[in-house]
């Protein structure tokens, strides 16, 4: 198998893989746990994470819900700029892929929650120190977090690659 065909497996199974884990766990979520009231479904856990219920209408972590109907647009608008991008880059760089896959799912994993219910399913409520204040989130949440990380790290260690390789050439 090519690296350009991995590379694309790579990121529209992963934004699959996103979107299925995200959408059952929500279905999940919605039919057994009462809305806004913490569950300790595992005590031993009790002390790192519960899971709240929480219907969120703003974007991701609960920031500004006001504002969901934007969202519900710039949702779509990510999904599509990455379809456009995905097909100028060259598929080599696993990384990059990875990476735009985990942000696709997670950013298609909000926007069918958005368009069904009018709101994000948020559950995993942290709740050690020091991020017990943490806002409420979700696995389509997590991974738009982990995408980007992956995004930031691989654009930074490109370009210092490319800029040794331009001083050397």
């Amino acid at each position: 198998m090519s690296v350009a065909v991995r590379s694309r497996l790579l990121l529209w199974g992963g934004a699959a893989l996103v979107v299925a884990l995200d959408q059952l766990s929500k279905a999940w979520v919605v039919r057994h746990l009462p809305a806004y009231t913490p569950v300790n479904w595992f005590p031993q856990l009790a002390s790192l994470f519960s899971f709240t219920f929480v219907k969120n209408t703003g974007v991701a972590f609960g920031l500004f819900p006001q504002a969901g109907g934007l969202f519900t647009i710039l949702s779509a608008f990510v999904i599509v700029g990455i379809l456009i991008f995905q097909r100028a880059i060259a598929g080599t760089d696993l990384w990059l892929y990875g990476g735009l896959g985990l942000v696709t799912g997670g950013a298609l994993g909000n926007l069918i929650d958005r368009l069904a219910h009018g709101y994000v399913v948020d559950f995993i409520d942290v709740n050690f120190w020091p991020f017990h204040e943490w806002p409420v989130f979700n696995i389509a949440d997590s991974a738009i977090v982990v995408g980007v990380a992956i995004l930031l790290l691989d654009a930074f260690f490109l370009s210092e690659t490319e800029a040794v390789t331009d001083v050397t050439a």
